[in-house]
Protein backbone atom coordinates (compact mmCIF):
# COMPACT_ATOMS: atom_id res chain seq x y z
CA UNK A 1 0.00 0.00 0.00
CA UNK A 2 1.33 3.62 -0.58
CA UNK A 3 2.12 5.83 2.36
CA UNK A 4 1.43 9.16 0.92
CA UNK A 5 2.20 12.10 3.17
CA UNK A 6 2.91 10.08 6.31
CA UNK A 7 5.96 12.88 7.90
CA UNK A 8 3.36 15.45 7.36
CA UNK A 9 -0.07 13.71 8.52
CA UNK A 10 1.65 12.42 11.91
CA UNK A 11 3.22 16.08 12.35
CA UNK A 12 -0.41 17.53 11.80
CA UNK A 13 -2.18 14.71 14.09
CA UNK A 14 0.24 15.90 16.64
CA UNK A 15 -0.65 19.56 16.94
CA UNK A 16 -4.37 17.95 17.16
CA UNK A 17 -3.59 16.00 19.70
CA UNK A 18 -1.63 19.26 21.31
CA UNK A 19 -5.14 20.91 20.64
CA UNK A 20 -7.18 18.62 23.06
CA UNK A 21 -8.15 15.75 20.71
CA UNK A 22 -7.03 11.98 21.38
CA UNK A 23 -3.76 10.84 19.74
CA UNK A 24 -5.15 7.94 17.57
CA UNK A 25 -8.26 9.39 16.49
CA UNK A 26 -5.81 12.31 15.37
CA UNK A 27 -3.79 10.00 13.53
CA UNK A 28 -6.18 8.21 11.51
CA UNK A 29 -8.38 11.96 10.52
CA UNK A 30 -4.77 12.77 9.48
CA UNK A 31 -4.32 9.43 7.54
CA UNK A 32 -7.57 10.12 5.86
CA UNK A 33 -7.04 13.14 4.17
CA UNK A 34 -4.33 10.83 2.28
CA UNK A 35 -6.39 7.86 1.84
CA UNK A 36 -7.76 7.01 -1.90
CA UNK A 37 -10.66 7.26 -3.40
CA UNK A 38 -13.37 5.49 -1.21
CA UNK A 39 -11.46 5.71 1.58
CA UNK A 40 -9.54 3.26 3.84
CA UNK A 41 -10.86 -0.19 5.38
CA UNK A 42 -10.15 -0.53 9.45
CA UNK A 43 -7.47 -3.23 8.16
CA UNK A 44 -5.84 -0.75 5.87
CA UNK A 45 -5.51 2.32 8.23
CA UNK A 46 -4.12 0.10 10.69
CA UNK A 47 -1.75 -1.02 8.23
CA UNK A 48 -0.76 2.49 7.72
CA UNK A 49 -0.48 3.39 11.13
CA UNK A 50 1.31 0.71 12.19
CA UNK A 51 -1.57 -0.27 15.23
CA UNK A 52 -3.68 -2.99 16.10
CA UNK A 53 -7.35 -3.10 14.32
CA UNK A 54 -8.87 -2.05 17.99
CA UNK A 55 -7.01 1.23 18.18
CA UNK A 56 -8.18 1.83 14.86
CA UNK A 57 -12.23 0.31 16.01
CA UNK A 58 -11.89 3.05 19.22
CA UNK A 59 -10.10 5.72 16.42
CA UNK A 60 -12.91 5.83 13.96
CA UNK A 61 -15.87 5.38 16.13
CA UNK A 62 -14.79 8.62 17.87
CA UNK A 63 -14.48 10.36 14.63
CA UNK A 64 -17.47 9.08 13.64
CA UNK A 65 -19.04 10.08 16.55
CA UNK A 66 -17.86 13.63 15.92
CA UNK A 67 -18.72 13.82 12.50
CA UNK A 68 -15.55 13.91 10.94
CA UNK A 69 -15.61 10.48 8.96
CA UNK A 70 -18.45 8.41 7.56
CA UNK A 71 -18.49 5.09 7.18
CA UNK A 72 -18.93 3.26 4.04
CA UNK A 73 -20.78 -0.20 3.12
CA UNK A 74 -18.79 -1.92 0.25
CA UNK A 75 -20.82 -3.82 -1.87
CA UNK A 76 -20.37 -7.85 -1.86
CA UNK A 77 -17.75 -7.57 1.11
CA UNK A 78 -17.74 -7.32 4.87
CA UNK A 79 -15.35 -4.33 5.65
CA UNK A 80 -17.00 -1.01 5.56
CA UNK A 81 -14.23 1.67 4.15
CA UNK A 82 -13.71 4.88 6.06
CA UNK A 83 -13.76 8.11 4.49
CA UNK A 84 -13.44 11.73 5.63
CA UNK A 85 -16.34 13.89 5.32
CA UNK A 86 -15.23 16.55 2.70
CA UNK A 87 -16.51 19.64 4.55
CA UNK A 88 -16.09 18.14 8.20
CA UNK A 89 -14.45 21.19 10.03
CA UNK A 90 -17.25 23.22 7.98
CA UNK A 91 -20.19 21.23 9.62
CA UNK A 92 -18.51 20.68 13.22
CA UNK A 93 -17.87 24.46 13.23
CA UNK A 94 -21.44 25.33 12.18
CA UNK A 95 -22.63 22.40 14.59
CA UNK A 96 -20.75 23.80 17.74
CA UNK A 97 -22.82 27.27 17.29
CA UNK A 98 -25.52 26.67 19.35
CA UNK A 99 -23.02 25.09 22.19
CA UNK A 100 -21.29 28.50 22.27
CA UNK A 101 -24.69 29.93 23.23
CA UNK A 102 -25.75 27.43 25.67
CA UNK A 103 -22.15 27.63 27.43
CA UNK A 104 -22.37 31.23 27.48
CA UNK A 105 -26.06 31.40 29.12
CA UNK A 106 -24.15 28.57 31.77
CA UNK A 107 -21.54 30.79 32.12
CA UNK A 108 -23.18 33.84 32.51
CA UNK A 109 -25.24 31.92 35.43
CA UNK A 110 -22.60 31.12 37.34
CA UNK A 111 -21.24 34.69 37.30
CA UNK A 112 -24.54 36.21 38.28
CA UNK A 113 -23.80 33.62 41.46
CA UNK A 114 -20.87 35.47 41.67
CA UNK A 115 -22.49 38.47 43.55
CA UNK A 116 -19.13 38.94 45.90
CA UNK A 117 -16.22 37.96 43.42
CA UNK A 118 -15.68 40.70 41.35
CA UNK A 119 -12.67 38.34 39.65
CA UNK A 120 -15.32 35.69 39.28
CA UNK A 121 -17.83 37.49 37.53
CA UNK A 122 -15.21 39.68 35.58
CA UNK A 123 -14.11 35.90 34.23
CA UNK A 124 -17.69 35.09 33.97
CA UNK A 125 -18.45 37.89 31.48
CA UNK A 126 -15.29 37.56 29.26
CA UNK A 127 -15.81 34.28 28.46
CA UNK A 128 -19.19 34.46 27.68
CA UNK A 129 -18.63 36.91 25.68
CA UNK A 130 -16.08 35.46 23.62
CA UNK A 131 -17.83 32.98 23.20
CA UNK A 132 -21.37 34.75 21.72
CA UNK A 133 -18.64 36.69 19.71
CA UNK A 134 -17.53 33.12 18.06
CA UNK A 135 -21.40 32.39 18.15
CA UNK A 136 -22.08 35.14 15.66
CA UNK A 137 -18.95 35.67 13.88
CA UNK A 138 -18.45 31.94 13.11
CA UNK A 139 -21.56 31.98 10.56
CA UNK A 140 -20.36 35.20 8.98
CA UNK A 141 -16.68 33.61 8.27
CA UNK A 142 -17.90 30.36 7.37
CA UNK A 143 -20.38 32.40 4.74
CA UNK A 144 -17.11 34.03 3.49
CA UNK A 145 -15.22 31.02 3.44
CA UNK A 146 -18.09 29.41 1.15
CA UNK A 147 -17.85 32.80 -1.04
CA UNK A 148 -14.17 31.92 -1.64
CA UNK A 149 -14.56 28.86 -2.50
CA UNK A 150 -17.29 29.25 -5.24
CA UNK A 151 -15.34 31.46 -6.69
CA UNK A 152 -12.58 29.23 -7.16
Amino acid sequence: MEHRGIDAAEQAAAMMTAAGMPRMPARALMALIAAPAGGYTAAELADRLGVSAGAVSGAVRYLQDAHFIRRLPTPGHRRDRYDLVVDAFHSVIMGNIPVYVQMADYVDKIGSEATDDAVAADRAATMSGFLRFMATRMPELVAEWEDIRAAE
